[in-house]
């Protein structure tokens, strides 16, 4: 199983799993098609019923495009489906991510605690839609509109896990040049540090910054994202270069764990880094 850190993954070649049209998409495509037959609707006659055209039907049909969970939830009533097409949303769901990242979302919706220390990107979890989308424009090889607008959905749905109760217990440790690279412009980064402190206000989030002044730091092995489900031990995920790792071996996990806590130790207090982003934005 291979789950990966919620920063902008390193670039690597797209491989035929990160795309729509195999597996669980593909039979969710077929199945729809045969109960839009089955209810005598043409695509365009069900597509008016749900709100989407034709030919977003039939790209959906054929597996070449990843339904939202709106369209699947409405297909299921339009078409008195009882519950079968509902039944595979979750699967849909996780298609929606390209495939080195699948596991990890699985793990980080139903986790119990989530540390990530950051420094390449703002972390998924704070990203806005503009940032979001600024990171995979930058992608190489590019990827192609329809990919990236899949992916920011895919993104921003994630940030659903603060709203969750009980509520997860959310650390993210950011380097300071993380907060002051400008992906997209600075308007863009104007935005995303805004939502820092948003989420950062939040009871069960806590945001630290290190400062780039900091002599002493723990994470120069770079980043990694400790994950505790709500049953189970600790799993710790590494990635370099579009290689990733997760481990669960106790002992290792355990030193893991232990820097963590060292690099929140050196970091800036939560409080402290609060008023931190907000001089940064106050600088753009």
């Amino acid at each position: 199983m291979s789950v990966v850190n919620d920063e902008e993954p390193p670039q690597r070649q797209q491989r035929p799993e990160d795309e729509p049209g195999t597996g669980v998409v593909t039979a969710f495509g077929r199945q729809l098609k045969l109960l839009r037959i089955r209810a005598g609707l043409d695509r365009a006659e069900f597509g008016k019923r749900v709100g989407y055209s034709a030919d977003t039907v039939a790209s959906i049909e054929q597996g070449r495009r990843i339904p939202q969970a709106r369209f699947i939830e409405k297909a299921d009533e339009v078409l008195g489906a009882g519950g079968v097409l509902v039944a595979l949303k979750e699967e849909v769901g996780r298609a929606q991510y390209p495939s080195f990242f699948r596991d990890a979302a699985r793990l980080e919706s139903d986790a119990h605690e989530l540390f990530l220390y950051a420094v390449q990107a703002i972390p998924g979890l704070l990203q806005t839609e503009d940032y979001t989308r600024a990171l995979l424009a930058m992608r190489r090889p590019l990827l192609d509109e329809d990919t990236i607008e899949q992916r920011v959905s895919a993104r921003l749905s994630r940030q659903e896990t603060f709203a969750r109760w009980p509520a997860p217990l959310v650390s993210f440790v950011i380097e300071e040049a993380v907060l002051r690279k400008p992906f997209g412009g600075k308007a863009v980064l104007r935005g995303v540090l805004e939502n820092v402190l948003l989420i950062g206000h939040r009871r069960n989030v806590e945001v630290q910054v290190m400062p780039n002044d900091q002599e002493d730091n723990a994470g120069v092995d770079g980043p990694f994202t400790l994950i505790t489900p709500k049953k189970g031990e600790q799993i710790a995920y590494l990635e370099v270069q579009g290689r990733s790792m997760l481990v669960t071996d106790r002992d290792e996990v355990r030193s893991i764990s232990a820097r963590y806590g060292i690099i929140r130790s050196q970091a800036l207090t939560p409080r402290e880094s609060l008023g931190f982003v907000e001089k940064v934005l106050g600088e753009l």
